[in-house]
């Protein structure tokens, strides 16, 4: 294997840099494709963004989350096909071309020419095809670009047609009207969807308006509130509700007489004392309120000011006639102008009566029809056009646009004496996402699918539909599809599919189309394009003869949502071609996207495919939730919060440059700054990118406020110790290499698993666990719950197995044993990688390039290696034995810092206090010295009696057991804090307990655990520290017996320190040197000579006096220490350096002095590490027959030669 960099000079985003290049060398997408394509259909339908904007956050998330499926199921033995897709028509493109080229009106289009209008709208459809490209590659997904879908392809749109067709033969399809929000300024009407996206609190008037009662005896009127008086000329009827109480009341000053809703009396105006007059026309601007505010209006002044003359219920109005506000509907008036009534009426604001324009209300609309005011077709007059303006129908207003015309209607309602009350109140109100002005709600004719039909197959399909998380499909989407209504799918439109429906003059006959075929055939005209400018000129002959004359196509295009909806059809011609890769995967496998498609794809997915196949589109979703600003707000490119030029330049240069160089319009660069300035920050890793946002909130649909320090955050916790435990393996492998052992190969996974090392059983064991875990939860589709599994994992593997096992994987116990050791931790981190492949595809691959370099018959990507399999029995006593080990030891920790006992200070003892016998065993057993090392303590006690050290007391959950006991929680209360120790055991061993009838579980009450001191004791000789289910005792007294171990530790870990300062890696070879600077030296070396063991065993090598220092030694770094414990003394750093034995030298030459100086001579001359080489595979003697003129010798080492001072000084000592 490769050296490998320290993990502060390791640049994350360089090494993806150098991954992406070789997967671009290796072709690694198409080859995995290609080496899959035999294997099971994975069918993955991915939703089309439109390609004339740039990606945001949410798409980069939403793609986040479909790359990890798409390359787990990869992994598991799957063909998974992933072509990108464009959505390529509708609203959004023809926007950007009015805005262009400063068109306002549908005349100003039919003017310039459709042919030219939508060959505009082509030119700009793929205008960031090639930036989207770029970003999505960077950030690690594996999608095709080159064999990508476009809804504007022939073949698409055909399969477009043949859906439409298969509805309109099943009787779905229908043309009327209906109301919908409309935009003015796209002049076109909006989906609901896309109508709740904008909404601002904005001041709209708020009017009360009298309608007399045709022949009321007391002249009474009806008062009806609206916030829209632009609809008011359109006025047909009122509605009440048939439930609610309505009163008929007298003003005593004024002597009108009102009729409203009895609980809505509050907002009727108050009038000061005046003459009476009738009800009718008042020149008096005073009887008017222009000043109130907000729809609660004034306070009523009750029996006070109003008189109740009669208590009506709403059904008795129904039928009564009033007089109209405006005379141009008067050809209505034997139908219209009169009560009718409906639930959806409240009486929590306005008056209780409303009134009723059926072409600008979804709710006057229906009831409208259902009251034989209006019938359903298509004859509703529409009085306002396209543009929104008013039409000549109202001659009043002709031309002008409605909202501006708001006050000069309020003002014509005042002159005609019928104002009650008018002023302005601020309230939340819909907005057009695109051209940022005020919603309508208008009429428009459109052809309609019967989605009230299909309602009870559509909640019965979305049974059989898997979502995570569960309570949007159970919520949210069932509920949408609870109240789901007929869906408008034509817009009168230009830039789109167009419908494939020809009508005759008559309108007797209609021919759907459902191929390009058909439409040949019967027109006998060659297609080769389905827009509007290619195929509106085609006639198709009448089947009823020449005489009924032609049928033409009707104008409009399809919705853009139905063909995204189509989208599981056409991406692949169906039926026309790929009919048995269809067939057999339908419904797809898995799509993801975002929250707010709930009423958008998902529901167009849903409705399509159950009135095609009666069955869901797909199998399993995820939805995410949005990706907020930091301040929690919607990112924005419209609002323009990205950061100034001069920012850009400043931060990134040339790389920035490099990103968006082919962009012109500088607002869009500075978009694209905003949303990929983490990608060139220093510590931007695009695999932390990834963890963090499936880490967070929004993997379970809900909202994520984006924050850089989250991404760090996860380099920290989680990249930085995979590295670090990666580089520590690479390290000592080569250590092998370089003491001469031979390159590091990898034991094989069979012998490893009959590891007797506890900790190597307990690492493979927790491995195999990390793959079964992440199995499960990614066959769930759980992605959010596989981080902090794997943080807890590589948290135990770098602070428990490397970290305990450092002396063997450095070779300081003997060779096989370090062998094993490698071995094991290199098979942990190669299945690791393999397991998170699908999560972090660059961070992987860089490991994974590495490792693969010791292993034959290795894949040439981590990519295209199978998902690891559980291999072997799980070691689930030795998992649980070595997480409470982890949590003894953090335990005793706490106890130490409590008291100000550093680790390096030793204690006698500590008592572990847990009832289970088989931990016990364990940690007095295989996993005692790993506890007593790290806390540097010297016995541990083993107690299975929770008495002995504690005593125990019950508290019940107020926050679990409240709502649910009600009354009886004090009594129960009571008992619980009452119970006696043994029946505590006895409830925790039980799981559950009975008390006043009531059944408590464990979760239901909490058990303390109260720390009970021996009595000859005090706090500062003893403490303990529990997490309610193992205790800790640690004995604090001081025991000068300790006092040597305490002093060494001191010293290791200066010199661990000194190591670090003199940026050696842990492969370096150094001596050490000490030189004590005290007085008296004799208590120093005392404590070094009884502490000799534990220090070498530290060091990996003995601790050497200074007068051992050689003439030709190389010292690389050294520090004095002062009042360390009392001591003061020097290190020092070497390298290590040949030492001789003159006189066995002297006796290979017979005593020849200038042949022994020659020889050692040319032995110090040599490069260290070839000649410790030399004697390794010499077995320890080398021939030296290379010094001119001088005999051949057989050097020995440990005889003639020794490679370092401390193998001398050793070997000194051993004689």
């Amino acid at each position: 294997m490769e050296e490998v960099l320290e993990s502060k000079d390791f640049s994350f985003p360089k090494q993806e840099e150098k991954i992406l290049q070789l997967w671009s060398e290796i072709k690694a997408f198409e080859t995995q494709l290609k080496r899959n394509e035999n294997l099971p259909e994975y069918i993955f339908y991915d939703g089309p963004p439109f390609a004339t904007g740039l990606p945001h956050y949410g798409h980069i998330l939403a793609g986040t989350i479909k790359d990890i499926v798409t390359r787990y199921q990869s992994m598991t033995g799957h063909h998974v096909t992933r072509r990108f897709g464009w959505d390529c028509h509708g609203l959004p493109v023809e926007h950007e071309i009015d805005k262009k080229l400063g068109i306002q009106t549908r005349e100003e289009v039919l003017k310039m020419g459709i042919d030219k209008y939508n060959e505009e709208c082509r030119s700009i459809v793929t205008r960031y095809v090639a930036e989207w490209e770029k970003v999505i590659t960077r950030t690690g997904r594996w999608i095709d670009f080159r064999n990508d879908y476009k809804t504007m392809d022939l073949k698409f749109m055909e399969s477009v047609w043949w859906v439409f067709a298969q509805l309109f033969e099943k009787g779905l399809v229908y043309r009327g009207f209906k109301v919908m929000p409309y935009s003015t300024g796209c002049k076109t009407p909006l989906s609901n969807f896309e109508a709740n996206s904008n909404y601002k609190d904005v001041p709209d008037p708020e009017l009360i308006v009298s309608f007399p009662i045709v022949g009321d005896p007391d002249k009474a009127v009806f008062l009806a509130w609206t916030t829209t008086p632009w609809t008011l000329p359109s006025n047909l009827a009122l509605c009440v509700n048939a439930n609610l109480v309505y009163v008929k009341v007298r003003n005593k000053y004024s002597g009108k007489v009102y009729v409203v809703a009895e609980s809505r009396l509050s907002e009727l105006p108050t009038e000061k004392p005046k003459q009476v007059v009738t009800n009718g026309p008042s020149d008096d601007p005073k009887h008017s309120n222009p000043k109130a505010k907000g729809s609660s209006g004034g306070k009523s002044k009750g029996e006070v000011e109003l008189e109740v003359v009669e208590k009506i219920v709403g059904a008795s109005l129904v039928g009564k006639k009033y007089e109209p506000l405006f005379d141009y509907f008067m050809e209505f008036s034997d139908v219209a102008f009169r009560v009718v009534s409906d639930n959806y009426v409240t009486d929590d604001s306005g008056t209780g009566i409303v009134h009723c324009a059926p072409a600008f209300g979804e709710d006057d609309y229906r009831v409208c029809i259902e009251n034989q005011i209006i019938d359903k077709g298509e004859d509703l007059i529409v009085a306002v056009d396209d543009d929104g303006c008013f039409t000549g129908k109202i001659t009043d207003f002709s031309g002008r646009y409605v909202k501006d015309a708001d006050k000069d209607i309020i003002e014509a309602v005042k002159r005609k004496g019928r104002l009650i009350k008018s002023g302005r109140f601020t309230h939340s109100y819909p907005f057009c996402w695109r051209s940022d002005t005020p919603l309508i709600y208008r009429a428009v004719p459109s052809w309609f699918v019967k989605v009230e039909n299909l309602k009870e197959q559509l909640l019965e399909n979305n049974k059989q539909t898997y979502w995570v998380p569960d309570f949007v499909k159970e919520k949210r989407f069932h509920n949408w599809l609870e109240n789901a209504r007929d869906w408008a799918v034509s817009r009168s439109r230009f830039w789109g599919t167009p419908l494939p429906l020809w009508i005759s003059e008559d309108g007797e006959e209609k021919i759907v189309m459902d191929s390009i075929e058909k439409l040949e055939k019967l027109s006998g005209a060659k297609v080769t394009d389905l827009h509007r400018h290619k195929i509106d000129h085609i006639t198709i002959p009448s089947s009823r003869g020449p005489e009924f004359g032609v049928l033409r196509r009707v104008d409009d295009v399809f919705d853009c949502w139905f063909e995204s909806g189509s989208m599981p059809y056409a991406y692949i011609h169906y039926p026309f071609e790929n009919v048995e890769l269809f067939e057999n995967n339908f419904p797809g496998h898995f799509v993801a996207e975002g929250l707010d498609q709930t009423r958008g794809w998902f529901y167009t997915l849903m409705v399509l495919s159950t009135a095609l196949f009666g069955k869901p589109a797909f199998r399993n979703l995820i939805c995410n939730g949005l990706v907020l600003a930091e301040d929690g707000k919607k990112m924005s490119k419209r609002l323009k919060n990205y950061p100034s030029p001069s920012e850009v330049i400043d931060e990134f240069g040339a790389g920035w440059a490099y990103m968006v160089g082919s962009l012109d319009d500088l607002q869009e660069k500075l978009y694209l700054y905003k949303l990929f300035r983490p990608f060139y920050s220093p510590c931007k890793v695009e695999d932390a990118l990834r963890l963090y946002i499936i880490n967070s909130p929004v993997v379970r649909a809900e909202p994520l406020r984006f924050k850089k320090e989250g991404v760090h955050g996860v380099v920290k916790g989680v990249f930085l110790p995979w590295y670090n435990a990666y580089r520590f393996l690479v390290q000592n492998a080569r250590r092998l290499e370089v003491e001469g052992v031979g390159p590091f190969i990898p034991i094989d996974g069979v012998t490893l698993q009959k590891s007797s090392n506890v900790l190597d059983q307990w690492i493979n064991s927790a491995t195999q666990s990390l793959v079964h875990f992440v199995r499960q939860e990614m066959d769930a589709y759980r992605l959010y719950t596989v981080v902090p599994y794997l943080v807890k994992f590589l948290d135990y593997l770098t602070n428990i197995y490397v970290r305990f096992n450092r002396k063997r994987l450095k070779g300081r116990t003997e060779e096989d044993d370090c062998k094993t050791a490698l071995s094991t931790l290199y098979y942990v981190l190669l299945t690791s990688c393999k397991v998170m492949a699908p999560f972090t595809p660059f961070f992987t691959e860089v490991l994974y390039q590495n490792l693969r370099k010791v292993s034959n018959g290795s894949e040439e990507s981590i990519h295209y290696c199978s998902f690891p399999q559980e291999e072997g029995q799980r070691g689930e006593r030795i998992e649980l034995s070595v997480a409470r080990m982890t949590t003894i030891i953090d335990l005793a920790r706490n106890i130490r810092e409590r008291h100000n006992k550093p680790i390096k200070t030793p204690l006698r003892e500590m008592v572990v206090v847990h009832p289970d016998q088989d931990f016990l065993d364990d940690i007095a057993g295989k996993l005692k010295e790993y506890v007593l090392e790290e806390l540097n303590v010297r016995s541990l006690v083993p107690c299975n009696d929770p008495l002995k050290y504690a005593s125990l007391r019950a508290e019940p959950d107020f926050s679990v057991l409240g709502k649910r006991l009600g009354k009886s929680m004090g009594v129960v209360a009571k008992e619980v804090k009452a119970m006696p120790q043994e029946d505590i055991l006895a409830f925790e061993k039980a799981g559950e307990v009975t008390i006043s009838n009531h059944c408590l579980k464990l979760t239901d009450i909490k058990v303390f655990r109260d720390f009970k001191r021996p009595e000859n004791m005090t706090a500062e000789e003893i403490d303990a520290s529990g997490d309610g289910d193992v205790v800790v005792i640690l004995d604090l007294r001081p025991d000068e017996s300790l006092f040597e171990a305490g002093i060494a530790r001191e010293v290791v870990n200066r010199i661990q320190k000194l190591r670090k300062k003199a940026a050696l890696e842990p492969t370096d070879v150094v001596e050490v040197y000490f030189e004590s600077l005290d007085e008296d030296k004799s208590v120093m070396q005392q404590v070094l000579d009884s502490q000799e063991v534990y220090i070498r065993d530290s060091l990996g090598s003995p601790l050497l006096p200074s007068s051992r220092i050689q003439p030709h030694t190389v010292i690389l770094c050294e520090e004095s220490y002062h009042g360390i414990s009392k001591f003061d003394f020097v290190i020092r750093l070497a390298r290590p350096t040949l030492v001789f034995n003159s006189n066995a030298v002297l006796a290979l030459y017979s005593g020849n002095t200038k042949f022994a100086q020659d020889l050692q001579t040319y032995l110090f001359s040599r490069d260290y590490y070839n000649l410790k080489s030399e004697f390794q595979l010499g077995n320890s003697k080398i021939r030296v027959d290379c010094i001119e003129n001088q005999p051949a010798a057989d050097v020995v080492l440990g005889k003639h030669v020794y490679l370092t001072v401390g193998d001398y000084y050793l070997s000194e000592k051993t004689e």
